[in-house]
C-alpha cells in the first residue's frame, strides 16, 4: 500500500456496509491497515478470522434505525450491500428492487441526514451495459441492462448522482467485474471461480450455462480493495469508473486454467441451455480509473487462482458445502 494513501485515510471514520461478506472480509482489513477507523453493519460475518477488531452494527440492510446510528460521525461510507446476486433479481425483480435498490435510495436520505460526505458504491461493470457496441467498453458506452440486477444497479447510480449534484455527495461509482479471491463463498450462486474450483476439489461435475465461450473480465480482489481505497481519497471530476482487469477470458479458458492450477485434468463439463441474461462478452476498459487514480490490477491470474484454491482448501467451505448438499437431499425426502 502506498504511503500517500495510508496517510491519507489515517484516521478516517469508514463504515463498511456489507462488512461480513466477501469483499468486506478484505477490504476492513486493508482499510484499518491504512490507518482508518472501520466500523462494520450487516449480519454476522461469515469469516470473523478475517475481520480487524473493530465496533459492529448486527442489522439488516433495510433497519433504518440501526443505519442511522451507524452512519453518524463517519467520513467515508463504502456501500456493498443491496446487492442480492442476479439469479434471486430475475426470480422476483419486485422484492429486489424492495429490498435492495429501495433501500439503497433510503441509505442516501440517511446519509445526508447524518452528514456524510464520501461514498464508494460498487456497481455491476458486466450488467449495466447490456450487450457491449464497441470492445472494451469504456463509462460512456450506453446502459442497456438486459437483466433485473443490471437495472437496479444502475437506478442506484442515478440516485447517487442525484446527490452529488443536489447534495454536494463526493461518490464514486465503481463498475467492477467479477471478482475473485480469499473468502468468496462458492456455495452461493455467484462467484464463478470459487465455484468451479470447489466443484472441482470436491469431485463433482462442472456445470456450464450455454456453449463456455462467454467471455467475462475477472478481477483479484486485492486489486479491488486498492481500487476502493483509491476512491475514497479521489478529488477528482470523475464519478463513475470501471473497475476490471480489462483482459476477456471465456468460461472455457478459465476451466483450463482452474485445472492447470490443481493440478487436475479431464473435467467433467455438463452443457445447460443458455440464460437470456447473460451477454456473450464483457470486458472493460480501465484506462480511466488508471489515469484517475493511479490505480493499475498487479496480481497475475495464475497467482491469483493459486492464492483463491490455497484458500479453499485450507477455510472448510469445502465440507461445509456437502453438509448444504445433504441436508437438501434430506429434505427433499421428508
Amino acid at each position: 500500500m502506498e504511503r500517500d494513501l495510508v496517510g491519507r485515510l489515517a484516521g478516517a471514520e469508514c463504515l463498511v456496509l456489507g462488512a461480513g461478506g466477501f469483499i468486506g472480509a478484505n477490504l476492513c482489513p486493508a482499510l484499518a491497515r491504512a490507518g482508518a477507523v472501520v466500523h462494520g453493519f450487516g449480519r454476522a460475518p461469515a469469516h470473523p478470522e478475517a475481520l480487524p477488531p473493530m465496533p459492529w452494527t448486527d442489522a439488516e440492510f433495510q433497519d433504518r434505525a440501526a443505519l442511522a446510528e451507524a452512519l453518524g460521525g463517519k467520513d467515508v461510507v463504502f456501500h456493498l450491500l443491496g446487492g442480492s446476486i442476479p439469479d434471486l433479481a430475475e426470480r422476483d425483480p419486485a422484492e429486489d428492487l424492495r429490498g435492495n435498490a429501495a433501500a439503497s435510495v433510503e441509505l442516501l436520505e440517511l446519509c445526508r441526514a447524518a452528514g456524510v460526505k464520501r461514498m464508494v458504491f460498487i456497481s455491476s461493470g458486466g450488467t449495466v451495459y447490456g450487450m457491449p457496441r464497441r470492445l472494451p467498453i469504456p463509462e460512456d458506452h450506453p446502459t442497456d441492462p438486459i437483466s433485473a440486477y443490471g437495472i437496479h444497479k444502475l437506478l442506484v447510480e442515478k440516485h447517487l448522482g442525484l446527490q452529488a449534484r443536489r447534495n454536494g455527495l463526493q461518490a464514486v461509482v465503481l463498475r467492477a467485474a467479477n471478482p475473485y479471491g480469499p473468502y468468496q463463498n462458492p456455495h452461493r450462486g455467484q462467484g464463478v471461480i470459487a465455484a468451479l474450483m470447489a466443484r472441482r476439489l470436491s469431485g463433482q461435475p462442472v456445470e456450464i450455462w450455454g456453449d463456455g465461450r462467454v467471455v467475462r473480465d475477472f478481477l483479484h480482489v486485492d486489486d479491488m480493495v486498492d481500487a476502493m481505497l483509491r476512491a475514497a481519497v479521489y478529488a477528482g471530476p470523475h464519478r463513475v469508473m470501471n473497475l476490471g482487469s480489462g483482459i476477456g477470458r471465456s468460461i472455457l479458458e478459465v476451466v483450463a486454467a482452474v485445472d492447470q492450477v490443481l493440478g487436475l485434468e479431464g473435467a467433467d463439463l455438463v452443457f445447460r441451455p443458455g440464460r437470456a441474461v447473460d451477454v456473450p462478452v464483457n470486458v472493460l476498459d480501465v484506462s480511466l480509473i488508471r489515469r484517475e487514480l493511479g490505480w493499475t490490477p498487479r496480481t497475475g491470474w495464475l497467482e491469483g487462482l493459486r492464492g483463491t484454491a490455497d484458500w479453499l482448501r485450507q477455510s472448510g467451505v469445502l465440507g461445509a458445502g456437502r453438509q448444504d448438499e445433504r441436508a437438501r437431499a434430506l429434505r427433499g425426502c421428508a
